[in-house]
């Protein structure tokens, strides 16, 4: 039960995140150029430069995080502290002000780069803590799986009652509908961040202590095995927000079944529940680098099924499926190697950096997410998308190249960059290392305190 709790308590922090990153991720361009009043082209370039912006935040949280030593532990702390900001920018990101065109895009762009930092003060921490919280590799994959079953519990929530509650709250006035259906998210996320820290405890310390070295050593302290990790996590939600933010357009104008959205939002995400339940058995039974192959091929499968079963809702269905199984896959082995690169750079380097390889994850992530946002409105305004209108064949197509065609060849990528990945055959080394390390600092500590 013990188990449970703590992964559980460590999942719900990602169930807190995705209820704004999911909304984000799959709303805010819509919310941008439909409720917002502002073009494609400029929330496109808006999300970019604010998400590079936040890029370097993450580094220089994720030196914050390396650097604190509190009875906490090192990452804990902030879920209590970053609540709060987390919530109040939420809520100012979905406000539409009455203040001009250009006071809007203002206003725009400080709100969401304000609450990209706020989520980055909660979202480093949550993706540094696992080597902390046990030394157990099979543990450490429950702990992942976990969370991204909390993720995408999260994601679905948010994709099958975010519309419905806009339209409950708002009553024809969608500005309004956003605004108080964010305020109930954020408000909801500051408890769940609060329940994150009661019911995790960072128990496995570092072989090296926090602190005690320069930015350059640190950085000097990453891996190859690292490098892939972030290119990895940059094709991987480069993936998520274009796939995520081009169905809202695709079944709308492409396939005209805005009836189907609330399902596809659904279904779309919770097809991939399988897949997470069976990761860690996976995990046990065969390479995380083979796991992550496998689910590629899988997502990809599944998008030609959906491309070529365009006019049957059996097809379409069952393509949904197996982009979800597939797309959770990636997603789910991606995280589990996070664990892996952090010890591989005490192993090797001798150096405890969870913070620095959380923040470059992040880095990778922002950039990635601003310009998959971006991509998307510049294919958008190559096709002369018009909003709320009967799109021209040459905008469903640009719409379709975007919900299809670039998924598959960012899949693609990530199966060339796992071939390169060679930390499962070391992980057993890593382990008996690592273990020996830890138990003559136990043992050191323990002679400094009988000496003093």
């Amino acid at each position: 039960m013990d188990k449970w709790k703590k992964r559980i308590g460590y999942g719900a922090g990602d169930f807190a995140c995705n209820l704004v990153f999911s909304t984000m991720a799959s709303y805010l361009l819509f919310f941008y150029t439909d409720v917002f009043g502002i073009s494609a082209a400029v929330a496109g370039t808006l999300m970019l430069v604010t998400k590079i912006i936040d890029a370097f935040a993450d580094t220089g949280m994720g030196l914050l995080v390396d650097r604190t030593k509190t009875r906490w532990g090192q990452g804990r702390p902030y879920f209590i502290i970053g609540a709060i900001p987390f919530a109040v920018f939420t809520i100012m990101t979905f406000i539409v002000p009455d203040v001009g065109m250009s006071g809007k895009i203002l206003w725009a762009y400080v709100t969401y780069c304000l609450l990209n930092i706020a989520y980055t003060v909660v979202n480093i921490p949550l993706n540094t803590i696992v080597p902390r919280l046990t030394s157990d590799n099979h543990e450490r994959n429950w702990l992942v799986s976990t969370r991204m079953i909390c993720a995408l519990i999260g994601s679905a929530l948010v994709m099958t009652i975010t519309t419905p509650m806009v339209h409950y709250f708002g009553q024809g006035d969608d500005q309004k509908g956003y605004l108080v259906t964010m305020t109930i998210y954020g408000i909801a996320a500051v408890f769940v961040f609060v329940f994150t820290f009661f019911n995790t405890k960072e128990v496995v310390p570092p072989t090296v202590q926090p602190g005690k070295s320069s930015f350059k050593e640190d950085f000097k302290g990453l891996t190859g095995p690292a490098v892939i990790f972030f290119i990895l996590n940059f094709l991987y939600f480069g993936l998520f927000v274009i796939r995520n933010t081009t169905v809202i357009y695709y079944f709308t104008y492409n396939l005209g079944r805005t009836d189907w959205l609330t399902f596809v939002g659904l279904f779309g995400i919770l097809s991939g529940l399988p897949m997470l339940l069976l990761l860690p058995w996976l995990q046990k039974k065969m390479p995380k680098k083979t796991v992550l192959l496998l689910s590629t091929v899988i997502y990809i499968i599944g998008d030609l099924v959906i491309y070529f079963g365009k006019t049957s809702p059996a097809l379409l269905i069952a393509g949904l499926t197996i982009t979800g199984l597939g797309i959770y896959g990636i997603f789910g082995t991606t995280f589990s190697i996070q664990p892996d690169v952090i010890d591989y750079s005490e192993y090797k380097n001798h150096r405890s950096i969870s913070g620095m390889i959380a923040a470059f994850q992040g880095f990778f992530v922002k950039v990635s997410l601003g310009l998959g946002s971006a991509l998307v409105g510049v294919f958008l305004k190559l096709g002369g998308y018009v909003p709320n209108a009967t799109q021209t064949t040459t905008a469903l197509h640009y719409i379709e190249i975007s919900f299809i065609w670039v998924p598959l060849i960012i899949c693609v990528l990530i199966g060339i960059t796992m071939f390169f990945y060679k930390l499962d055959e070391k992980r057993s080394d890593m382990d008996v290392e690592l273990g020996r390390r830890r138990a003559l600092a136990a043992k050191d500590a323990e002679e400094s305190i009988v000496n003093h």
